[in-house]
């Protein structure tokens, strides 16, 4: 993600008819691009480099990129489509761009992967919020807890109680800048020292989480495609 916020995307191929359609549709999607021809360059590139949507034309020293990616030490890894004329083996790819590829196709294929970053995006992206207020878990005890981060898929917090792993907290959230907390219930997924946890969501009502998604958008935004989608 650039300091725009918008997402960066790693273009590998020499084909000039691939890289002036996919260029021009990147660009459409407001999503930054990098082009480049070879694989060793790619690499090297994305050894320094933070890229969300890898997009391989594809050539018989290709897996060899894709190895490279999947032996990441980041803990999330660029989403994957691949363009060939023939069928890949290529593993994980969001999707498979057939050659010879048109402004049509290729932007048809790449709005469904651009939704797909968004979601991903949403899903684990967090925002800070350092809220300290009391909990019910699964059997009525009240549990100080402080929250402090949430995000489209559930919530960061601490409590300087023991919790276990899958207790549910339920508990009414109050967002900054807005009027009416939201009523959200979280499962504990993970924990480390000192009374960190990580949870998602089990229960909140439609409305709610509509209230909670525009509240993100605001927050955390994502910068907008030039075209519809």
């Amino acid at each position: 993600m650039t300091e725009d916020m918008a997402f960066e995307c790693l273009l590998v191929s020499r084909d000039p008819s691939v890289v002036s359609i996919m260029d021009q549709l990147l660009g459409d999607l407001a999503i930054s691009t990098k082009v480049l021809p070879t694989l060793t360059r790619a690499v090297e590139y994305l050894s320094e480099d933070s890229t969300d949507l890898v997009i391989v034309d594809w050539e018989k020293d290709s897996p060899k990129l894709l190895q490279h990616i999947n032996q990441f030490g980041r803990p999330k890894k660029p989403a994957l489509m691949v363009v060939s004329d023939v069928p890949t083996s290529a593993p994980n790819t969001y999707s498979l761009l057939r050659k010879p590829i048109t402004v049509e196709s290729g932007a048809q294929s790449l709005k469904q992967t651009y939704c797909k970053l968004l979601q991903d995006y949403r899903q684990h992206t967090r925002c800070v919020l350092m809220r300290s207020l009391i909990a019910k878990n699964q059997n009525g005890r009240s549990v100080p807890i402080t929250v402090e981060n949430i995000g489209e898929g559930g919530v960061g917090l601490s409590a300087r109680e023991f919790l276990s792993l899958r207790d549910v907290l339920s508990f009414p959230l109050l967002l900054p800048g807005t009027e009416m907390p939201i009523d959200i219930a979280v499962r504990v997924l993970w924990l480390r020292q000192y009374g960190a946890a990580g949870c998602e969501f089990v229960s909140i009502s439609q409305a709610h989480r509509g209230l909670l998604h525009d509240w993100l958008e605001q927050k955390c935004p994502v910068k907008k495609p030039l075209v519809k989608l």
